[in-house]
């Protein structure tokens, strides 16, 4: 009976943060010791309008500058660039991919898309009215997630 623990992808959710980064080494050490895959997401969250082109009493809706959504991707790109090549390693194959959306539900569809056998993120730590108000991405994955899910704590 073979008892061993076979990751073979990790799916690392980082975003431009110290959390971020202490989960995404946590991670690249990680999947260097067991040899996995190495899957990099970076999800932007869906902006409100900013500019409201539309008439509100006709429920016309308003519309997103288009100069704000290219700028969230070229950010978005730079950090996975930058995070990538810091961890780079022959050995490991790293994978990166920007998505638009609510970032718990892009997550999970990004970890059953490549078949993650673990998602790592970063949290916080936020409590309290914080908490209340903002949610907690890791702990909204941790529920819904059909892998395991590490989440590097910010102490």
């Amino acid at each position: 009976m073979d008892n061993r623990l076979h990751i073979k992808k990790i799916l690392i959710a980082v975003e431009d943060s110290p959390y971020s980064e202490k989960a995404a080494a946590y991670g690249f050490a990680l999947a260097t010791m067991v040899h996995a895959d190495v899957v990099l997401l970076h999800v932007n969250e869906v902006q409100t309008p900013v500019m409201n082109v539309g008439d509100p009493l006709l429920n016309e809706p308003g519309m997103i500058m288009p100069e704000l959504i290219t700028a969230q991707e070229e950010s978005s790109q730079k950090l996975l660039d930058r995070m990538a090549e810091k961890y780079r390693d022959e050995n490991l194959q790293i994978s990166t991919f920007r998505k638009l959306g609510n970032t718990r539900d892009e997550i999970l569809n990004m970890a059953d898309e490549c078949n993650a056998d673990l998602i790592i993120l970063g949290t916080h730590g936020r409590t309290g009215f914080d908490h209340f108000i903002t949610g907690s991405v890791s702990e909204s994955v941790s529920r819904h997630a059909k892998c395991p899910v590490l989440i590097v704590p910010n102490k």
